[in-house]
């Protein structure tokens, strides 16, 4: 078993790699939008999950996930390159729907607080003070 932190360390390089090569290295245009949110590691560090979040469309998501699946052996050998490590983990690509759900709930929150003002002005809704 691998110390936590040395886990950690490693997750976070991969993550750094990763998006390096997303943003200067792939010359494709459907790599604009991709975020990666997070990197987790196995205990044994045989096997990792990049995750990432793209902007757009279900149609854009399914561009940027077939890119990323041509892209996935070019990045894992470039992963490869700055790990101090003897064997390198092998890195499988998962979409991460948090992003847009918080963009989803953030919507919603948005939209009763306007229903409540048009029903509840902003002047009547606090108390008047008591002296």
């Amino acid at each position: 078993m691998v110390n936590p932190r040395t886990i950690r360390r490693l997750e976070a390089r991969i993550q750094e790699r990763a998006a390096y090569c997303l943003q200067f290295e792939i010359n494709d245009p459907r790599s604009t939008f991709v975020t990666i949110t997070r990197v987790e590691l196995a205990e044994d560090i045989a096997r990792g999950t990049i995750f990432y979040s793209c902007l757009g469309s279900d149609a854009d998501r399914s561009k940027t996930d077939a890119m990323i699946q041509g892209a996935a052996g070019f990045i894992q050998r470039q992963v490869a390159r700055i790990l101090e490590t003897r064997n390198v983990p092998h890195l499988s690509w998962e979409y991460d729907p948090s992003i847009a759900r918080a963009a989803e709930m953030d919507r919603l929150i948005q939209e009763a607080q306007d229903r409540d003002s048009k029903i509840r002005p902003p002047e009547e809704a606090a108390p008047p003070p008591e002296e």
